[in-house]
């Protein structure tokens, strides 16, 4: 009987081990990249034209009595094509460490008479340097290890090898990424997110507030010790986007037709201001979209279009007074954001909450108005689903 259980322990840690090594094994098989086909091409041919056009320029430059082009530039064409994003692929990360580390490992190549201990100590160094400096690049790597084994051409040019070639390939390569991108509309380079209040106050927008945010990303980060390839604030954005999914899989079946006011006070653009005044006073709302005769929206005007001027907020209207003659094509803001019926209302949160809109249109695919919702509408059905829980989870 105690063989029998003796066994049965051995029989599960046994388990427990080959289970434990097959998991290993596995996570040496890739994952696959949730990157488009269309990403895809435009990677390669990114890295296609930009190579070339570097070549190109760099031959023309410094001629071919010297090495023009130099092996690294291929990673980092990698990483300025393929995932611009990348904090390793920003512009001072390929120039910077690309610099950073030719100098160190000519340096090395000059004072230690091992080659393989200067191109050891010259790639080591080089990580150092471009982490205290910011500009951490992988192929940095491999332009110290060029630099100390390069050969008799790059033995010659010394500490020249750091401007001819390898900083005028990275520029030509940086400048080449930067039209390439920005022509595709990619981000590139990655600039900080901006949360800015849009009442020009120091609290967080009111989205902000709650769940996770970027200084709990940060101090995360910072905990964890460890370098990432993607920047915190793009972190921040990813985050933001599975939540707003989550809520539209939790909300989605509440839509925008849901919850409109369907009966809309609007006005005329050839309205007098003064009429306008009026139906804004007697229906007791904030603002009106302005309609064409066909219902088409033209614009929106609101008490806050009585009072600024939309071209110059700090100037009040009270003290120069109204015309209440003109029209209200003069008055109204003919920008408007807009929603559609079918819209989940989870969409206009962000809108309401941190870009400070009270009001939104709703229209249909020909842009007439057929209805309005606003901050009220959305509080209240919120509040109406949140109150709906415990029924909803009492019923399943």
């Amino acid at each position: 009987m105690r063989r029998c259980v003796g066994s049965s322990r051995w029989d599960a840690g046994g388990e427990r081990r080959v289970s434990g090594a097959l998991s290993w094994l596995r996570s040496f098989v890739p994952v696959a990249h949730a990157v488009s086909r269309r990403e895809r091409v435009l990677s390669c041919a990114g890295a296609l034209l930009g190579l070339f056009c570097a070549e190109w320029i760099s031959r023309l430059a410094l001629g071919e009595s010297h090495p023009w082009f130099i092996a690294p530039m291929g990673a980092s064409a990698v990483l300025l094509f393929a995932v611009p994003s990348s904090p390793l692929a920003q512009p001072w990360s390929i120039v910077g460490g690309n610099v950073i580390s030719a100098l160190v490992g000519v340096t090395c190549a000059k004072f230690i008479g091992h080659p393989g201990l200067a191109a050891a100590l010259a790639v080591a160094v080089s990580i150092g340097a471009m982490f205290q400096l910011r500009c951490l690049h992988p192929p940095g790597g491999a332009v110290a290890l060029t630099s100390v084994l390069g050969g008799s051409s790059v033995t010659e040019l010394g500490y020249g090898f750091a401007v001819w070639p390898v900083a005028i390939d990275s520029l030509c390569l940086l400048a080449a990424a930067l039209a390439f991108n920005m022509a595709l509309g990619r981000r590139y380079p990655q600039r900080a997110h901006e949360h800015a209040h849009p009442h020009l106050t120091a609290d967080p927008v009111p989205s902000a507030r709650l769940g996770v945010t970027l200084d709990d990303l940060n101090e995360v980060l910072a905990a964890r010790g460890e370098l990432l390839d993607v920047s915190s604030e793009d972190l921040e954005e990813i985050l933001v986007a599975a939540e707003l999914r989550a809520s539209r899989r939790r909300f989605g079946e509440i839509r925008c037709a849901d919850i409109m006011s369907g009966d809309v006070v609007s006005v005329s653009p050839q309205a007098s201001i003064g009429e306008a005044w009026a139906l804004l006073s007697r229906h007791r709302v904030k603002a009106m979209p302005v309609v064409s005769a066909e219902r088409i929206l033209v614009g929106i005007v609101s008490l806050h279009d009585f009072f600024v001027h939309r071209d110059a907020p700090y100037k009040l209207r009270f003290f120069n007074g109204i015309d209440v003659h003109r029209t209200v094509q003069d008055l109204m803001s003919p920008e408007v954001v807009t929603a559609r019926p079918e819209q989940p209302i989870v969409e206009l949160v962000h809108l309401f909450a941190d870009v400070g809109l009270h009001h939104v249109p709703v229209v249909d695919m020909r842009g007439a108005v057929i209805g309005m919702v606003t901050q009220s509408d959305l509080v209240a059905a919120l509040v109406r689903m949140r109150l709906e829980e415990p029924e909803m989870a009492l019923a399943a």
